[in-house]
């Protein structure tokens, strides 16, 4: 069934990876359907039409806040205080360490979740702890340092019981550091553009 979350990738043109695993198999709306979303005209399928400089620039935010799960007026801060940070260097590489070091994004890129939205709600539940406490908010920034790990009374739900398998076979990015046995993860280091 085709959701809003492919339509999404359909509209930017390419894999945005909402839907987790879905995104690497056949069942991918990109591989089946690889046209715009929207109903056929009399002269076929709706075209890309050629596109502005702002045009450009108003997609490649979409693809991020689409693919991060955020709002405009959230994007907005995070663009502030990336160019805030960056005094003159390189903001796009402030805002992705920005949006890399989000707590939704960390148990998303640790394994523990199959997509972010998928992650956000695991986090919003309560079913994840950082250094311990129980967190619920997925916007939470973690640190050099921090250990995530699933609340002890949540390892037990339907959610996790194939996690064991889909570790096996994950390696997180360099900078995070995951005790599979355990099930826990800890950041190591900040999140670079190269190895986002």
């Amino acid at each position: 069934m085709l959701t809003d979350k492919c339509k999404k990738c359909r509209r930017a043109g390419e894999k945005l990876f909402l839907k987790g695993e879905r995104c690497f198999t056949a069942k991918c709306a990109i591989a089946r359907k690889p046209y715009l979303p929207g109903p056929a005209t009399k002269s076929g399928r709706p075209r890309r039409a050629s596109v502005s400089e702002y045009g450009a620039k108003l997609r490649e935010a979409q693809k991020t806040k689409f693919s991060y799960g955020i709002r405009t007026r959230q994007y907005e801060n995070y663009m502030k205080e990336a160019a805030v940070k960056a005094a003159g260097g390189n903001v796009k590489a402030g805002l992705f360490g920005l949006l890399e070091s989000r707590l939704d994004n960390v148990v998303y890129r640790l394994g523990l979740a199959e997509s972010r939205s998928v992650a956000r709600q695991m986090v919003t539940h309560g079913h994840i702890m950082v250094n311990g406490r129980r967190v619920n908010v997925p916007s939470r920034r973690v640190f050099i340092g921090d250990k995530i790990s699933i609340r002890p009374q949540s390892a037990v739900k339907g959610k996790f019981k194939d996690l064991d398998v889909k570790m096996k076979k994950y390696n997180p990015p360099a900078w995070l550091r995951m005790d599979k046995a355990k099930k826990e993860g800890e950041i190591v280091g900040a999140p670079s553009a190269e190895n986002i």
